[in-house]
């Protein structure tokens, strides 16, 4: 009995020891608790691997093609594809309803260089800067800040007074500068979107344009070979005082003169022939531009003149001719500046004028600062060759009339209404002025001008015009841009002008 208790006990314990040799698996989750023991045989152990899920691999081909023919799908189709094409079609028919009922917008009217800005007159390079022509080149990116389109240089040819014998009009003078100082403003100009326009008046040094009326013939003669000359150099244009008593003592030259400026179109660049005379009535200035053939003519038809002559000059040549046609200035090289011509007080008057009308304004050289000739002296220096003292003085009290210049300037060139819309006049008396530029569907413009020595009201009434309108520019302090002012009493103080704008629907 005790052998065999002994026997069971040694079992029991080998048995343990088995059992603490034999392998453990731990599951999936990490824990020790769900540990089972794995029977070993021959050296081999065998794990559990688990199933792997079974994935949906989608239909076959055969079965899709089964499924597409069923009766469901097929109908199911159909909606969808008539639900498409009658979205499609009635988005079609809706963009065109749009498109029918929109107004239609008014082609914009061809227009060429010298009718997107104003035109800048530097009639002594002397005068505007120390190194003359050279100078200039350097003072074209100031200008540009003006957003002039033209630079009307000259004249800068050999000539003395009165002298044809002397005359060389394919030579710059020595007190101008020379070839390659010319063409590098032609350059600097070019390269900003500025066209350069060459004054070639023969006789520019003494009283008549074109000396004397026999000399006529041959110096337009010589005209005609020069224009040649300079267009090589990339001139844009050329500018002639006295056109009318050229154009009736050689028509057949000046003609001529004609078809070689206006033949000239490398480039797609047009080439522009400006003429300059001192005729102030409208009939006669008319007159001039159909004997002449010239694109642009200068004159004193707003020189000297009430606000009620200055509106009737304005509305009879607006009716004639287009607008494209029609030049504005007061002073020039040979009248002398805006300052002197209109008063100080007056000048920003004047530039908003110019800037507004229908046409191409044309100013002289320092009317953007108020310049002022100096007695018989017509042309006085720019401010930046005085005195530093003198000049940072001056600026200062001037520094107003440039700004004001550049923001009429610029916004002359950015809206249509005021680039090409329609001149429309609202008023007018001996001393007050008031019309409104208009465009198709862009915002309209009105401008109001009174220079008279105190306060006026004046009782606007249009078809086109709201009950009110907001301030853009002012040429005195108040009241200010953005203003809303009444149109029906619309007030302006002593010598003042304003700019203001409306939608063209209210």
């Amino acid at each position: 009995m005790s052998n065999d208790t002994e026997v069971d006990m040694k079992d029991v314990e080998l048995n343990e020891v088995d059992q603490e040799k034999q392998p453990m698996t731990v599951s999936e989750t990490g824990n020790n608790d769900a540990i089972s023991p794995v029977p070993e045989k021959n050296g081999i152990v065998k794990l559990k691997i688990p199933e792997e899920e079974t994935k949906f691999t989608g239909l076959s081909k055969e079965e899709l093609i089964k499924v597409a023919g069923t009766p469901g799908w097929i109908k199911m189709r159909w909606a969808l594809l008539i639900l498409f094409w009658l979205g499609w079609i009635g988005m079609l028919a809706g963009a065109i309803a749009i498109i029918v009922q929109a107004p239609r917008c008014k082609p914009i009217p061809e227009m060429n260089w010298w009718n997107k800005g104003p035109l800048y007159q530097i009639g002594d390079v002397k005068a505007f800067t120390k190194s003359e022509l050279e100078g200039l080149a350097g003072k074209v990116g100031e200008l540009d800040q003006l957003k002039v389109k033209g630079l009307v240089i000259g004249p800068i040819h050999v000539s003395a007074a009165d002298t044809p014998g002397e005359l060389k009009l394919d030579e710059i003078s020595p007190e101008a500068g020379t070839l390659d100082h010319f063409e590098k403003v032609i350059h600097e100009a070019h390269r900003r979107g500025i066209s350069v326009v060459l004054d070639l008046t023969p006789n520019y040094k003494a009283q008549k344009p074109w000396f004397t009326k026999d000399s006529i013939p041959d110096v337009a003669v010589q005209v005609k070979s020069a224009l040649i000359y300079w267009l090589k150099t990339g001139v844009d244009g050329f500018l002639f005082y006295g056109v009318e008593e050229v154009s009736t003592e050689a028509p057949s030259t000046w003609n001529d003169i004609g078809v070689i400026i206006h033949n000239q179109t490398e480039k797609e660049t047009k080439k522009v022939l400006i003429g300059v005379t001192d005729k102030s009535f409208p009939n006669n200035i008319a007159e001039l531009l159909n004997s002449t053939g010239v694109d642009l003519l200068l004159s004193g038809a707003l020189r000297s003149k009430s606000a009620l002559e200055i509106a009737e000059t304005v509305e009879q040549l607006n009716s004639t001719y287009n607008q494209t046609s029609l030049a504005w200035n007061i002073g020039d090289r040979v009248s002398g500046h805006l300052a002197s011509l209109m008063g100080l007080a007056h000048v920003k008057l004047y530039q908003l004028l110019l800037l507004t009308l229908p046409g191409t304004p044309v100013f002289n050289y320092g009317d953007e600062i108020g310049l002022e000739d100096e007695g018989s002296n017509i042309y006085p220096s720019m401010l930046w060759l005085k005195d530093a003292n003198e000049t940072q003085t001056k600026m200062k009290e001037l520094s107003s009339l440039h700004m004001f210049f550049k923001d009429v300037s610029q916004k002359r060139m950015k809206e249509r209404s005021l680039l090409h819309g329609e001149y429309v006049p609202l008023f007018n008396s001996t001393y007050t002025l008031a019309y409104m530029r208009m465009w198709d569907q862009n915002e309209r413009y009105l401008i109001a001008l009174n220079w008279k020595q105190e306060p006026v009201t004046l009782q606007l009434k249009h078809t086109e015009l709201p009950e009110q309108a907001t301030v853009v520019l002012n040429t005195k302090p108040t009241p200010a841009a953005g203003d809303i002012l009444n149109l029906a009493e619309l007030t302006l103080e002593a010598e003042q002008g304003v700019m203001l704008k409306f939608p063209h629907k209210f």
